[in-house]
């Protein structure tokens, strides 16, 4: 491929399921391309039929989606997919989101990177994405439901290898919070800044984007992991991704639709004791998939919130539900069915077109190699 010169930044973004990752990255995104500079995205998951993927599309952005493995697992494809966007769009930055549960990304990803195309690259210092009110449970600060311990395993490595930790939606919590969450983060992860932004409200972005778009990733310790613990908590687990044809004899509000089913969705899921990661939904015209309704669940404890909405109400339409929670995967798809089943009636019909359900398979890496190797 021809390189573009000087070498494309290429910025990582990491955190938990729900901590508001592509909301920052979007902002990002949108920061640099009203600086005249070209932005190629590359999402990632476990599965296929990325919400992420079509949320940043809508916004106009070039995407590549890697499924099926974490970055780590998926490199040569990473990879290709960065060529692929080359080829397309010819980036000056490259930002690639990593998937919820995927960790280790400096060994695995960043100095592969570096060691292999460290002449088309360069490597921005890692940010991990942190939802505050998680965060203050996951660290016995609050009260409220938590992950087990083995998915906590995983949520604390994630911050471990962090260069920037933000305290994301920082419009959530109060002082005394903010401080106190500051405090237990700096004292556990010395080595990592924290930053308090709100991607959703714009609060504190101004300081993130000038490190990630002006600093380089500086040598890590190697990451000490044990990659069994990894695979169990990975395992616990449940992925659920779904793709549904919606139907109506006359038209229809989308947007007030997709709401009842996330609500609906919420609703069996709390009866059934599960803890939900991240629940996202879109909806479409099968016509105009640029215009999309977008709505998310971050929280078992949260309530759903619509982020984006349809200009029109419409007739035919597809629904993508990507859903992620502690819980077996077949009490995630009868969940589902539960609430498409009380969503429909006369008016609107559903057909079930697509769907996955899984737990992750143990994370192999295709490179791990330690810092002082690129001294």
């Amino acid at each position: 491929m021809t390189n573009p010169e000087p070498s494309a930044r290429y910025i990582m973004m990491g955190g938990f399921l729900g901590s508001g990752k592509t909301t920052s990255v979007l902002k990002l995104a949108e920061h640099l391309h009203a600086q005249g500079k070209t932005v190629g995205l590359i999402t990632n998951d476990q599965g296929r039929g990325l919400v992420d993927t079509s949320f940043l599309q809508a916004h106009g952005f070039p995407v590549q989606e890697i499924a099926g493995g974490c970055f780590c697992c998926r490199f040569h494809s990473l990879k290709e997919a960065a060529d692929q966007l080359t080829r397309e769009a010819r980036p000056d930055v490259f930002i690639a989101e990593a998937v919820g549960s995927c960790t280790d990304l400096v060994a695995t990803v960043s100095y592969p990177l570096r060691r292999l195309y460290g002449d088309q690259f360069v490597i921005a210092p890692l940010s991990v994405v942190v939802d505050p009110l998680r965060a203050l449970r996951i660290f016995g600060l609050e009260e409220g439901k938590r992950f087990s311990g083995k998915v906590r395993y995983i949520y604390k490595k994630q911050l471990e290898e962090a260069d920037l930790i933000l305290i994301n939606k920082a419009d959530l919590i109060d002082e005394d919070q903010t401080h106190a969450l500051c405090s237990t983060l700096a004292r556990h992860y010395p080595d990592a800044t924290v930053q308090v932004v709100s991607a959703r409200n714009d609060t504190g972005m101004d300081a993130w984007f000038q490190v990630v778009t002006s600093k380089q990733q500086s040598a890590h310790r190697n990451l000490a992991i044990d990659y069994s613990t990894y695979g169990d908590g990975e395992a616990l687990l449940g992925w659920l991704n779904a793709t549904i044809a919606v139907h109506g004899e006359e038209p229809w509000d989308g947007n007030a639709w997709i709401k009842k089913m996330a609500d609906e969705l919420h609703r069996v899921l709390k009866q059934a004791q599960v803890e939900v990661a991240h629940l996202k939904m879109t909806l479409s015209p099968t016509d105009h998939a640029q215009d999309l309704a977008v709505i998310n669940l971050v929280d078992s404890a949260y309530v759903a919130e619509t982020s984006m909405t349809l200009s029109a109400d419409l007739s035919e339409g597809e629904l993508v539900v990507n859903l992620r929670a502690e819980a077996a995967p077949e009490t995630l798809e009868s969940s589902l069915q539960q609430a498409l089943d009380a969503c429909q009636n006369e008016a609107v019909s559903v057909r079930l077109e697509h769907i996955e359900c899984f737990r992750p398979g143990k994370p192999v890496p295709v490179f791990r190699e330690k810092s002082n190797n690129h001294e």
